[in-house]
Parts: C-alpha cells; structure tokens; sequence
C-alpha cells in the first residue's frame, strides 16, 4: 500500500544535515513525514524540483519590523512578505521599536498582533533597560521569546544598558543566551565632539572604530566568564573581535552580518548615507576576518539586521542620517551569491541561517531537513541570475544598498510548513506565519 502525504517534494537536490543527496520529502500535518524514495506515493500536492536545491527553511535571527513604530517605512506585514519573497521562512524581531518591548504587557500585544499579518513565522525578542532588570527572567521565559537583546552601546528610547554593574546584574537576572549589541557606549560619547555635521560618511567607522566595538566585546566576555551567562555577539564587525572570541567558545557564539562579508568601506563614497549601519562598515581586512571565521567554524549565524529608515532620514547629512540598512529580503540571493563564487557551500550556508540561530536560540522544530521537523524549506535555483532591483523591494521605505547586485542563485520558493507562501515571486494564500517556538 503506498505512502500518502499531503505535499511531495520531488527529485530535489536536498541539503541533508549528513550531506547534500537528490531525493523526495514528504509532508504530513505541517511536518517532514519522509525523506527518501517516495516514487509510489501519493499526495494531495505535488512539486517537481528538479534541478533545484531544497534547504531547510532559512530563518534571518536580527531584523528590526519597525512595529509598532513607522507604517511608512516598515510593519511586520510588509517585512514579512519581504522575507518570503527573499526566501525565509522566520525572522526574530528587535525589541527596540516604539514603545520598546520591555514589559509583558508589550510583549502580549506584540504576540497576538502578529496572527493574520506575518507571512513567515517570527519569535520575539525582549529589550534590556536598566528599569527592568528584575522582570527579564521571567520575561525571557515568556513563549515566542528567543531571548533578552541588550544595547551597550547607544540605542533608541531607554534600552541602553552601558555600565559593568548594570550588565552584571542583567546576567544574573535569567539563564538563557542574551543577544548583545557591542559597542562602548563611554568610547563612542568621549569621542563624539570631534565629529561635525557635514563630515564625510566614511567618519562613521573612524568614530565608531575598532577599538570601540573590541573594547565592549572584552567587557562583555569578562562579565560573562564572571558570571557564567552565556551571550550571543551580535554583528561582530572586526578581524580584532573574532580572533579573540575563539578563546571564549564556552560562554559565546558570534554573528556576522552579510553586510560586513559583502561591503568595504567603499560604499561610503558610493552610496553616502545608504552605507551607514552601526557598527559600520570597514575595510577589507575585516571583510577577509569574516570570510576566514566563516571558514574555519567561529561564526554561529548569519543575519541581515534589517533596519529600514526612510530615504529623507539616509539623505540628511552624516552624523545626522539614520543608521541602518535594508536586507531581509536581498539576504538569502546574495548568500547564494558567495556561494556561487566559492566563498561557502550551500551545506554551510545550511548551517549559518537554519541550524546555527535554531541552535543558539534553541528553536523547537526548525533547523534541518529531518523527520518530524517543521516542513519549512526555501528552494533555491542556483542555475538562475538575477539583478536586485528596487521595484522588487516590499518594505515601504522602498531602497536597498544592493541595487544592481547580480546575483548567481536565487530562491524560487519558500514553503512554511508544508505550504507553499512564495512561487516564482508570487506571494500566495494569505498570511499564515506564527510565533516561534523555543526549548524552556
């Protein structure tokens, strides 16, 4: 008696946590069913992807939705349909909106306003301020929350958390992995007066220099060792950071952001104000540290920090404009992108954008192609180039820094469990995204 199922994916070229293998997958109820030969099956859907590579769904872990905050430069309806588009199937948002998510009454609301709005799952973090210190172990607690986000260097409203008492005491308020923003926060003010209004946008990493972020990350790996709380680096930007925290494998894993593997300080020159994103971008011998750490294993996850602004906040003048850029949606074909030039395979890029944040986070169901996982898959045409355009951009702020990147692969089709929610650039259905599950 055959196999039914309710999707079959067939002849597909799989990126198998044990390897990469051409083979079929079938679903069930939201969930990887089978995998193997599954030519006498059945099911009520089936999808040929020959000559396509099926990845485990890819998850960006750093987005900042802007909601609730500005419509008219992001929601997390359009976000969403953004990652879909870009090939995702979950991101996890920033805390730092307006108001931030710093309570649980903020948090619930967030939880609920999600349903029928997300397009792709999300999970929730939670922001750190020194008001709230007390409540962040039970908030970090909360369903649908992949952990507590601390600014220890300059951020927006009251989420700044920039003394070594103060992050001590954050550490000892909770147990799981805390996702840090390191930058310190007194370098950066002693340093502010000497940079005017009108300056070039290339000023931006000399003020926010190496030393700036390698001195907030050797105050954090300190409190974490003293205190055994384990920290999540986000955007570690600098050759000096990544070659120090291989020391610190016990208490830390690192993110690189596609930012920091793609661009060199030349884009100041290029793009102005549409190249400025904290911390900066640098030169190429950071860029060449980022690229060996993704090599040789240091770097745990890979994320866009999508942080949209809008095109009369990038034009002000540096130091003035608006820091942040645009990426969930240009992530995944510009990953494919270094894939096609050599730089990773698609087993590792596997590893950075599914397994690893599913890892640090401790996501449940997500993460690998593998029996009774959620059967959320991002198929990708590695044979297909595409320019990046931005009348493809669904963020209502409508730019990306990547406009005119060709890119060699490009996904064709993100399925969230078991349903497909993008085909060739066609949104589908309605929007079915949901919260995030994680281990206690």
């Amino acid at each position: 008696m055959s196999q039914a199922f309710d999707l079959i994916l067939r002849g597909g070229t799989l990126v198998l946590p044990w390897g990469v293998e051409v083979s079929d997958v079938g679903v069930r109820s939201g969930r990887i069913a089978a995998i193997g030969d599954l030519r006498t099956a059945t099911a009520a859907e089936t999808i040929d992807c020959a000559g396509l590579h099926v990845l485990p769904g890819l998850i960006d872990s750093h987005v900042h939705l802007r909601e609730p905050g500005d419509p008219t430069v992001e929601t997390i309806e359009t976000g969403t349909r953004a990652a879909v588009l870009g090939g995702l199937t979950a991101v996890f948002d920033m805390p730092n909106t307006n108001p931030s998510i710093t309570t649980r009454e903020k948090l619930d609301w967030k939880r609920d306003f999600v349903g029928g709005r997300a397009w792709c799952d999300i999970g929730f973090y939670v922001g750190a301020a020194k008001s709230n210190i007390a409540e962040l172990a039970s908030l970090e607690a909360e369903p649908n929350v992949c952990g507590v986000k601390v600014f220890a260097g300059s951020s927006t409203g009251d989420l700044l958390v920039e003394d070594d008492a103060s992050l001590e005491a954050v550490m000892r308020s909770g147990r799981r992995r805390i996702s840090y923003h390191s930058e310190d926060e007194y370098r950066l003010q002693s340093r502010k007066p000497a940079y005017t209004t009108g300056m070039p946008h290339r000023m931006h990493a000399e003020w926010r220099d190496v030393e700036c972020a390698f001195l907030g990350t050797r105050r954090l790996m300190a409190l974490a060792r003293k205190t055994g709380r384990p920290a999540h680096i986000l955007h570690v930007s600098t050759a000096e950071e990544l070659g120090y925290l291989r020391d610190y494998r016990d208490v830390a894993t690192v993110e690189v952001l596609l930012n920091h593997l793609t661009q060199t300080d030349e884009a100041y020159d290029r793009l102005g104000g549409y190249a400025v994103m904290n911390p900066p971008i640098r030169d190429a011998r950071h860029m060449e540290a980022a690229w060996a750490a993704v090599a040789d294993g240091t770097v745990d996850s890979i994320g866009s920090d999508h942080a949209p602004h809008s095109r009369a906040s990038k034009e002000k003048p540096w130091p003035d404009c608006g820091a942040g850029l645009t990426g969930v949606q240009t992530l995944v074909p510009l990953m494919l992108d270094h894939v096609s030039a050599g730089r990773l395979s698609l087993s590792r890029l596997a590893d950075l954008m599914s397994a690893g944040p599913a890892r640090v986070f401790g996501v449940v169901g997500k993460g690998r192609l593998a029996a009774g996982y959620d059967a959320d898959f991002t198929v990708v045409d590695m044979k297909k180039a595409r320019t990046i355009e931005e009348s493809w951009i669904a963020s209502p702020c409508g730019w990306t820094p990547f406009a005119g990147h060709r890119c060699q692969g490009w996904p064709v089709m993100t399925i969230l469990r078991g349903k497909p929610a993008m085909r060739e650039d066609a949104v589908l259905g309605t929007p079915a995204g949901a919260p995030v599950r994680f281990a206690p």
